[in-house]
């Protein structure tokens, strides 16, 4: 919980009346690794914090799977795209490893925007961070080389490269795992 007060603490001022208020609206909840925090089909009923962990999101394209985001401790998670209007998923999010979060459903979310002095604040960087990352991960599929994209991800996600499966950073590069293997080989043969 000290984990997700720190995160919210970087965006909003919260006296120690919120902070209480805050950790009792959440509750913690753990995925084992392959488990669904969401899947397809489903109503997202959570936002929820990454404690200790790693989630993809995925949608699947004609029996195959195209991942589109990962997210680790100290992010948040949600299929914003279900969750604020209410409506059934067309993503998936599952556990890489296992996973400790700390989730807040729909109405908590709402009281919690009222009762908090910043809580609205709060929700609007939220959902504008989710914008951003997800308009310059559309653009770089238009824009970038599968060899950029894959160098682009390395610099965005340097921690994730050895806890993240080699065909997940493929279907997230847009990419056969094999074209992968081309492009690293080719990398490190650049770098010596």
């Amino acid at each position: 919980m000290s984990r997700l007060i720190a995160a919210i603490k970087s965006l909003i001022r919260i006296s120690a009346d919120e902070e209480q208020l805050i950790a009792g609206l959440f509750k913690p909840l753990q995925i084992q690794s392959g488990q669904y925090f969401l899947e397809e089909g489903q109503l997202c009923r959570y936002v929820g914090f990454i404690e200790e962990g790693l989630m993809r999101y995925h949608m699947n394209d004609n029996g195959n799977q195209k991942t589109l985001y990962f997210n680790k401790e100290g992010e948040f998670v949600s299929n914003y795209q279900s969750f604020l209007p209410r409506v059934t998923s067309n993503t998936s999010i599952q556990a890489i490893e296992d996973t400790t979060l700390q989730v807040i459903n729909y109405a908590d979310l709402q009281r919690m925007y009222t009762a908090v002095s910043e809580g609205e604040k709060l929700g609007r960087l939220a959902i504008e961070n989710v914008f951003i990352n997800s308009l310059e991960q559309l653009k770089s599929f238009y824009r970038d080389s599968p060899s950029d994209r894959y160098q682009h991800f390395l610099r965005s996600y340097p921690d994730l490269a050895q806890r993240i499966p080699q065909y997940y950073i493929a279907s997230y590069v847009g990419i056969k795992p094999q074209s992968l293997s081309r492009i690293r080989k080719r990398l490190v043969t650049q770098n010596k």
